[in-house]
């Protein structure tokens, strides 16, 4: 199980960068980050596996065969591995095994309740200050991106989004929030959400394609928190998101539950039937 005390784990494990500018949440233009070190870049090739989901929950990590892909020793594998398994997207068994962290349902909910508690302190600073005019318009574009979902699933006539067009949606999601707190220039809070939201990408991976009653229901959930960001009215923006958050966290859960009872009636079946069961 997760547990709170990861939150100053991360906190304190983290660097301090240089200060942001607050005039945009955009990087610099020109601005040069220095090359990844090798153990920088097989944490996120590691991580990328697991976000897309070629390294399902469950799945066993091999040293050997990072190593192959990225052409590299095995001592910056290891390494990227140990911070994967400090971080909890990773776990190691007694035989030294290392697997893809598995959760339950209770690890949702403690991933959402501190999502929750972190993303309504950032949104009350970001809510104080004047949101400019690019980051808004950045904003919008992501929100619409909801309905557009939502006009192409009432066009096909489809009950719910597709694949595809979950992923598109995911995508969408994730960068309306992670700009959101991108302008509080807390690199280290926002780095446990980010870390946060691949361990719900990786329990999300029984999620079903979203109907369109609940695209209008994010979209107008989202265009609230701007409104209230925009007009610079912090309580409006905390109570918004605490019931997108508190909303996506019970559709997360009613996802696992239902892909439980159908594991659950699968693995009561005769083999015979089970797969006359899957059609």
């Amino acid at each position: 199980m997760l547990h709170a005390r990861k939150v100053f784990v991360y906190l304190r494990a983290m660097p301090r960068g240089r200060p942001q500018s607050r005039k945009s949440s955009r990087p610099e233009a020109g601005a040069k980050r220095p090359p990844l070190t090798m153990r920088e870049r097989a944490y996120q090739h590691i991580q990328a596996h697991i976000s897309s989901g070629r390294l399902k929950a469950g799945s066993a990590i091999s040293e050997l065969l990072l190593a192959k892909e990225l052409n590299s020793s095995r001592t910056p594998i290891r390494e990227a591995i140990g911070q994967l398994v400090a971080e909890g997207l990773l776990e190691q068994l007694p035989t030294g095994t290392t697997l893809v962290v598995q959760l339950q349902r209770q690890d949702m909910i403690e991933l959402y309740e501190l999502r929750e508690a972190l993303e309504i302190y950032v949104i009350e600073k970001v809510a104080t200050t004047r949101l400019h005019a690019a980051d808004r318009e950045r904003l919008q574009k992501f929100i619409d991106e909801v309905m557009v979902l939502r006009k192409e699933l009432e066009t096909s006539g489809n009950s719910a989004l597709n694949d595809e067009q979950m992923n598109r949606f995911l995508a969408s999601d994730f960068a309306f929030h992670s700009m959101l707190m991108s302008m509080a220039h807390n690199s280290r809070i926002q780095k446990v959400l980010n870390e946060m939201r691949l361990l719900v990408r990786i329990f999300s991976i029984h999620r079903r394609g979203h109907e369109a009653p609940l695209l209008a229901k994010i979209h107008a959930q989202h265009q609230q928190v701007l409104d209230a960001v925009v007009q610079q009215n912090p309580e409006a923006a905390k109570r918004v998101l605490s019931e997108h958050i508190r909303t996506s966290l019970q559709e997360r859960l009613e996802d696992f539950d239902h892909w439980r009872r159908e594991q659950s009636f699968r693995d009561s079946l005769p083999s015979f039937l089970e797969e006359s069961s899957r059609l």
